[in-house]
C-alpha cells in the first residue's frame, strides 16, 4: 500500500513563508501559506493513504482544518530537516510502502509528475521531482534510506546535487523539473487553474 506524507507549518503570520512575507506581509503571506498547505493535501490525499506532518507542535489544530477529512495528522519530531524527514519516512514505511514525502511550496504540482515519482520505483529506489531553484519538491522512495537526508545543505542552490551525491549506490529518478514559491515574484509561475485554494487567494478583491 502506498503512503504519502505532506510536511507542513501552521499557517501564522510571521510562522510560514517568511521569505514571502518580506515582500507581501505576514498576514498576506499566511493566506498564502493556508491556501497552499490546502492544495497541497488535496493532492497528497489523492496519491494514497496521506499524513501531514506539522510544526510547530501546538500547530495541530491549525493544520488540521484545512486537511481532507480521511488525513491523518502527527507531530514533525525536533531537528534540522533532514532529520524531521527521515523521522517522517520512518513512519510513513511503519504502515505500509513505497512512501513518497512532499511539501506544501508547490501547490500547483502535477499529478502526473507524483504518479510518474511513484511509478519510477518499480526499477529505482527513489525518485525526485527537483524544483527550479536547486531544491525538490517530492521525493519518492521504495524502502528507508536515511543516508539522502544526513549532512545535506537545506533550502539552498546545492541542496538536490548534495542530496544525490550522498545516494551511493542508490538507483535514482529525477522527474522533469518544476517550480516551488518561495518568493513574491514566484507566484506568477503558479498555475492557479490547477490549485482551486491558492486561486481564491491570489483573485483580486471584487
Amino acid at each position: 500500500m502506498r503512503v504519502v506524507g505532506l510536511m507542513c507549518k501552521a499557517p501564522r503570520p510571521g510562522y510560514a513563508k517568511t521569505r514571502l512575507a518580506a515582500s507581501l506581509g505576514a498576514a498576506r503571506a499566511a493566506e498564502y501559506a493556508e491556501a497552499f498547505l490546502a492544495d497541497s493535501a488535496v493532492l497528497a490525499s489523492a496519491l494514497g493513504a496521506a499524513t501531514a506532518f506539522f510544526a510547530p507542535d501546538d500547530g495541530g489544530a491549525e493544520v488540521a482544518r484545512l486537511l481532507p477529512p480521511a488525513m491523518r495528522l502527527r507531530p514533525q519530531v525536533p531537528g534540522d530537516l533532514g532529520m524531521r524527514m527521515i523521522a517522517a519516512f520512518a513512519a510513513l514505511f511503519a504502515e505500509g510502502g513505497p512512501a513518497l514525502l512532499m511539501g506544501t511550496d508547490s501547490p500547483d504540482l502535477p499529478p502526473a509528475m507524483l504518479e510518474e515519482a511513484f511509478a519510477a520505483l518499480a526499477c529505482h529506489d527513489a525518485a525526485f521531482i527537483p524544483a527550479h531553484d536547486g531544491g525538490y519538491c517530492a521525493v519518492a522512495l521504495r524502502a528507508p534510506a536515511p543516508s539522502l537526508f544526513q549532512n545535506i545543505p537545506w533550502s539552498c542552490a546545492e541542496t538536490l546535487s548534495a542530496t544525490l551525491a550522498a545516494a551511493g549506490g542508490l538507483r535514482i529518478h529525477l522527474t522533469a523539473p518544476w517550480h516551488d514559491i518561495d518568493e513574491a515574484e514566484d507566484l506568477e509561475k503558479l498555475h492557479l487553474a490547477a490549485a482551486p485554494f491558492t486561486r481564491r487567494v491570489a483573485a483580486p478583491p471584487g
